[in-house]
């Protein structure tokens, strides 16, 4: 089978790992701290902080902004589902705005269309490792006053102008889950410039904790939401190596461009300004395709595949409470998930595999 998604992890990595859990010091320790400054070089943010995994992140992130009931908080309508959960999880209401079908990233033309006096903030995401128009929405941001956390859960290493996406807004969230360029399992790393809510989401993290002249005070109800020092240990090798392991991802995405010919395929579209890292390739097919019908094909042909994300408001939850009507308002949502693809695409897929998943993919 050849998967959709495989983790890089090296015997090093897993050493690491072991190394940790003979230590007897699991929880969050000196390896958490270690990868908390890796991430800080690599993306040269003045702060950063691991936890539990790339919902949690944003989940903080609105936290500390003082986001609640009666606040509206601007997201795509395609991307995981967690983008709006996390509104929701702090009694807001999140807003969806459409996306650009190129780019599958939220249409900035449309954003300040749902502005409102409620309006506190944006999330925008970086889809499928692709930088949106951060430049244009952090604009709008600032004439509005809105804090801007940018997800960018698919999207550690990749670039907006030859800067890295995530370090635009108020806030930049990275996931660590294994469909991620590099992993830890379950995970994620926030990074921010703003000292003092840094420091909100560090004591949040963990049970509402603050040290002070060396003795533990609890000061909020905050969350279990740490990471524990062997999943810090397993990732802070791979992330030596993330840009080689972005690399070879562009390399096999423009392997699969120059062989995919099937007119009734779509292929993604990377503007000039941006420097993917292909946490997924995503196609759109044709609507003469049933989309659920090629994944079962594929499957039979030992070929991994799967939507790529979802259009949050037609889904059961956001349907009940909203009643969205997502083919008028959500056109290219709808249809990007309901017609799109993911195909296998991570570091250790061969170019043979390629060619054969083409090749697959051509007879459609």
């Amino acid at each position: 089978m050849i998967s959709l998604s495989k983790p890089s992890i090296k015997k090093e990595d897993i050493d690491a790992v072991v190394s940790v859990l003979q230590s007897g010091m699991l929880v969050q320790g000196k390896e958490v701290e270690d990868l908390e400054g890796i991430a800080r070089l690599f993306l040269q943010a003045k702060h950063s902080a691991c936890v539990a995994n790339g919902t949690a992140t944003l989940h903080l992130a609105l936290l500390v902004s003082g986001i609640g009931p009666g606040d509206e908080v601007i997201v795509p309508a395609f991307s995981y589902i967690a983008t709006a959960n996390v509104v929701e999880l702090v009694g807001a209401k999140p807003v969806f705005v459409d996306i650009d079908i190129e780019t599958y990233n939220i249409n900035v033309s449309k954003i300040e269309e749902v502005i409102t006096q409620k309006t506190k903030a944006i999330i925008p995401v970086h889809e499928f490792g692709l930088a949106c128009d951060i430049e244009s929405i952090m604009q709008i941001s600032k004439k509005h006053n809105l804090v801007v956390i940018e997800d960018a859960a698919c999207a550690l290493g990749a670039k907006y102008k030859g800067r890295f996406a995530g370090t635009f807004g108020d806030f930049g969230s990275y996931s660590l889950h294994p469909r991620k360029a590099i992993t830890s399992g379950e995970g994620g790393i926030l990074i921010s410039d703003v000292s003092d809510k840094m420091e909100k989401i560090r004591i949040l993290r963990n049970h509402g904790i603050s040290l002070a002249s060396g003795k533990m005070d609890f000061v909020a109800p905050g969350y279990n939401y740490r990471m524990t020092d062997f999943q810090a240990a397993l990732v802070k090798g791979q992330f030596k190596r993330i840009n080689e392991i972005i690399s070879r991802r562009q390399k096999l995405a423009e392997l699969y461009k120059a062989n995919i010919t099937n007119s009734k395929i779509k292929l993604p579209f990377v503007p000039d300004y941006t420097e993917h890292t292909w946490q997924t390739f995503h196609l759109l097919l044709d609507k003469k395709l049933k989309r659920d019908a090629i994944i079962t094909k594929l499957k039979e042909c030992n070929i991994g595949s799967n939507y790529g994300a979802q259009c949050i408001p037609a889904m059961t939850y956001y349907q009940k409470k909203y009643n969205y009507n997502c083919a008028d308002f959500f056109p290219n949502a709808l249809l990007a998930y309901e017609q799109g693809l993911a195909i296998p695409m991570h570091d250790s897929l061969s170019e043979e595999e390629i060619m054969y998943v083409s090749i697959e993919l051509n007879k459609l």
